[in-house]
């Protein structure tokens, strides 16, 4: 017994380890990218020209297109990648649904639609948006997701909510509130329906510091606490009746987790709109590379959500430069055939 402790403990250690070296090149890999994507788009930087600019000896052109225009941009896509990959690894562990995702279940459009209504009624789509409105679109979104979140959990409640019923509700809902999206549209001038419809297709064109400082503390107050229930998520994996049989009250771990989904989702689609299927692939692309240890999973998950996200701005800032691609069609051009992979090659 004592040497299958050791054993076991040191295959713990040894895939910790696995983990730490992985995430750290993964880090890598996104500082790499972050900077390559400085130096990309209608107006190219080099290296050098990007390295001067960032210690000050640069030009006042270079350093009004860094600092005012890309930098907040690709922070906003970072920050946006960590939000909806680990949401994305919350709904699929909260419904133990390999396909469960905040865009596929209904809380992008949930939240969305609150965004877009604030938006029209107090017509803000007119010139620039103060500094205390920016700050309060994810709040209004997170209303917005975690309406849609209970309407969810309500009608799929029936004896406990199934993984099953959950998605099902969920997809139902997310076709309502997308109708009750376009009905809001409709009743915009046509440069307000067409910016809305950008947006709500995911676009970060337009991020500022402002965009940063918004997104920035949703970020930091809940993928800490999703890294603290994650040994939660772990123990539901096991299965309903095994949870409660080791002492987790299941309901309520669950309605905390999604309220943490949807806060992470919800601040992120204030932001840059709805993006899908990233909340899919990013989580299921670092289960490929640590496993399903939900401690190991979530931070690999967003470093991953991340490099997507910046790898897709800067593909649509430069396939059609000086033109530009919604950062969302192009995650949805490389998330949707994946998405029907899964679909192909999931387990009944």
């Amino acid at each position: 017994m004592e040497m299958r402790n050791q054993k076991s403990a040191g295959r713990y250690t040894r895939q910790s380890k696995r983990t730490i070296k992985l995430f750290l090149f993964l880090v890598g890999v996104l500082l790499v990218m972050f900077f390559v994507s400085m130096g990309a788009g209608h107006l190219t930087l080099s290296l050098i020209d990007i390295f001067k600019t960032l210690i000050g000896s640069g030009t006042d052109s270079h350093a009004l297109l860094l600092f005012q225009f890309r930098i907040p941009r690709l922070l906003v896509a970072v920050l946006v990648g960590i939000g909806m990959g680990v949401a994305g690894a919350v709904f699929q562990g909260i419904t133990q649904n390999e396909l469960a995702d905040p865009g596929i279940i209904g809380i992008h459009s949930g939240s969305g639609l609150f965004v877009v209504m604030f938006l029209y009624l107090t017509s803000l789509y007119e010139g620039s948006q103060p500094w205390c409105t920016q700050l309060s679109l994810p709040f209004v979104a997170f209303i917005g997701g975690i309406t849609a979140a209970l309407m969810i959990y309500i009608l799929a409640w029936k004896s406990g909510v199934t993984p099953v019923r959950l998605i099902l509700v969920g997809i139902g809902l997310n076709a309502g509130f997308s109708a009750l999206l376009l009905l809001v549209q409709l009743k915009m001038s046509d440069s307000d329906f067409n910016r809305a419809l950008v947006w709500l297709s995911g676009s970060i064109w337009n991020a500022s510091w402002q965009s940063v400082w918004s997104l920035l503390p949703w970020i930091l107050i809940f993928l800490p606490l999703t890294l603290y229930k994650a040994r939660i998520l772990a123990v539901m994996q096991l299965g309903e009746e095994m949870a409660l049989g080791l002492g987790t009250r299941v309901e309520k771990e669950k309605f905390l987790l999604l309220i943490i989904g949807v806060a992470m989702a919800a601040a992120s689609v204030a932001v840059a709109g709805g993006i899908a299927f990233l909340g899919l692939v990013a989580p299921h692309l670092s289960r490929r590379l640590v496993g399903g240890k939900f401690l190991r999973l979530i931070p690999i998950t967003a470093v991953v959500g991340a490099i997507l996200m910046v790898v897709s701005d800067t593909l649509a800032r430069t396939l059609l430069a000086p033109a530009e691609i919604p950062v969302g069609l192009i995650v949805s051009v490389l998330g949707a055939p994946y998405f029907i992979y899964l679909l192909m090659t999931i387990k009944d």
